[in-house]
């Protein structure tokens, strides 16, 4: 298994009129999670862009607890529970607040594609790499 934590504070412009997180940009703060994730492990998005494979979400799931409010510092906490095969990759995210209730949960999976053909392709030989010591025993 491989978990990655990243912080992001609830900015003013993504609160809704109750100054609650909009229930929308919890996604992006999935993808932050995933971004940083699969940078802790010693590479890029941009990096995998580069080398012809795009990473579409074709699933995304959510359960919404407790709100996060304007100006919290949101733990998000990014699960890799299984080895990534096939085509597909499955991210789980946690949300928390600073005093460490679960705010919100949710899965998000993507598949690799080629960028030119948008083809599925193999999950990337040097994500396979990276991911392996953590998925040893």
């Amino acid at each position: 298994m491989y978990t990655a934590v990243t912080q992001v504070r609830v900015r003013y412009g993504e609160t809704d009129q109750m100054g609650f997180l909009y229930y929308g940009a919890y996604a992006l703060y999935y993808e932050t999670g995933r971004a940083e994730a699969i940078r802790a492990l010693g590479f890029s998005y941009r990096q995998l862009e580069e080398q012809g494979v795009i990473m579409p979400v074709v699933e995304l799931q959510s359960r919404y607890l407790r709100p996060a409010l304007y100006d919290d510092l949101v733990t998000v906490k990014t699960t890799l529970r299984e080895m990534p095969s096939g085509s597909k990759i499955r991210f789980h995210s946690e949300l928390y607040n600073e005093a460490g209730a679960l705010l919100n949960a949710g899965v998000t999976t993507l598949v690799f594609l080629d960028a030119s053909s948008r083809r599925k392709v193999a999950v990337p030989a040097i994500l396979l790499e990276k991911l392996a010591p953590y998925f040893a025993s």
